[in-house]
């Protein structure tokens, strides 16, 4: 019997990284973007934008999160797509559709392009309890990016 499993470790100089952010709600989607940057740091991978190791693309909302996602994952280029935003409800039913078709469609990227894609979208009924999952008790952004380090990792056991 085989165990396959990602890991944290070793050379990953040659991963490359797409973050797709939401820019509404961006006090919550920058605390999340900071995290998952901090991670991703700590774990070997260079940021900074002229590396070319991570790109990162900012959508108007969580509901264009998706297109974006299948756009970049379907490129070739990245080994897995971080998917960020924040959708609060609001006394309007808009929060159900703007969350399940967020879900749905970052979830069907995956399946289409079979490239890694994290699910890294809040949704919550108030703003403190986005603010509590984007730093306050702990930030969320770290996970998505040690899901997509874990998920490349894993992947790549599979191409050679």
């Amino acid at each position: 019997m085989t165990v396959y499993e990602g890991n944290f470790s070793g050379d990953l100089s040659d991963f490359r990284f797409a973050i797709v952010i939401g820019r509404f709600n961006d006090l919550v989607t920058d605390k999340l973007l900071s995290a998952c940057q901090d991670c991703l740091k700590r774990h070997g991978i260079d940021i900074d934008p002229q590396s070319g190791q991570v790109d990162y693309v900012w959508v108007p909302g969580s509901f264009e999160v998706s297109i974006m996602a299948k756009k970049v994952a379907s490129s070739g280029l990245y080994d897995a797509v971080i998917c960020l935003g924040a959708i609060i409800r609001g006394d309007t039913p808009h929060f159900d559709f703007v969350a399940a078709e967020a879900a749905k469609g970052i979830a069907a990227v995956g399946f289409q392009t079979g490239v890694p894609v994290i699910f890294g979208i809040l949704t919550t009924d108030t703003m403190q309890q986005a603010l509590e999952r984007a730093g306050i008790k702990g930030n969320l952004g770290w996970n998505y990016a040690l899901n997509a380090l874990e998920m490349a990792s894993l992947m790549r056991q599979f191409k050679t």
